[in-house]
């Protein structure tokens, strides 16, 4: 896919240049950021470059992930991070949302205004039917905002997260183009109450 950019009322968001390096580089140095998240733990600076300048252009040259940087404004402070990629494993239609915010920037809704905006873009635009988010179970700070986005808290995955030589419990959630008031590309048939038995 082309690389695009989003706005918002307050955000600029636009897909990671090797101009962001530096940014990059000094907002995952936030212990939070490496405890919660999936980079690497101590971040470099080979890492944000490796980031910027080859994963980010992969991902969205091969249809596989969409990085977006998220600034305050035009030429703005980098404030978080939000990306989309897609769930291989369950087809081309199920895509997974994960996120940081830079700890100074916390606390001022940036980070819910930008994931409602790269949601409804990946339902319009990639043609989604269901968008995930996962974090590590104890992650309020992410929970808070993917509730605060609309997202449905579905339940705990056990052992569903690989952290360095272990593995941990991750909560899941999703969000369907419904919850945000949009069509989906196709009917969606929820299951009937928990009275009614199927096939063993």
């Amino acid at each position: 896919m082309e690389p695009t950019t989003l706005t918002t009322s307050r955000l600029d968001l636009r897909p990671f240049a090797p101009s962001d390096e530096d940014e990059v580089y000094a907002a995952v140095q936030d212990p939070d950021i490496q405890r919660w998240t999936m980079v690497p733990s101590p971040y470099e600076r080979a890492h944000a470059k490796a980031f910027v300048s080859e994963l980010v252009p992969a991902g969205w040259r091969e249809d596989k992930a969409y990085s977006f940087a998220v600034r305050l404004g035009a030429g703005g402070p980098l404030v978080a991070a939000i990306g989309v990629h897609v769930h291989e494993a369950f087809g081309s239609n199920s895509y997974e949302i994960g996120y940081w915010a830079a700890k100074e920037h916390r606390g001022n809704g940036y980070m819910t205004e930008a994931l409602d905006a790269v949601a409804r873009w990946t339902f319009t635009e990639l043609g989604a039917l269901r968008l995930e988010w996962r974090a590590e179970v104890g992650n309020a700070g992410s929970k808070a905002v993917a509730e605060k986005a609309g997202f449905r808290i579905e339940g705990i995955l056990r052992a569903s997260l690989l952290r360095g030589d272990s593995v941990r419990d991750g909560w899941v959630g999703a969000l369907l183009p419904s919850d945000l008031g949009m069509t989906s590309p196709l009917p969606y048939l929820p299951a009937p109450g928990p009275d009614v038995s199927g096939a063993a």
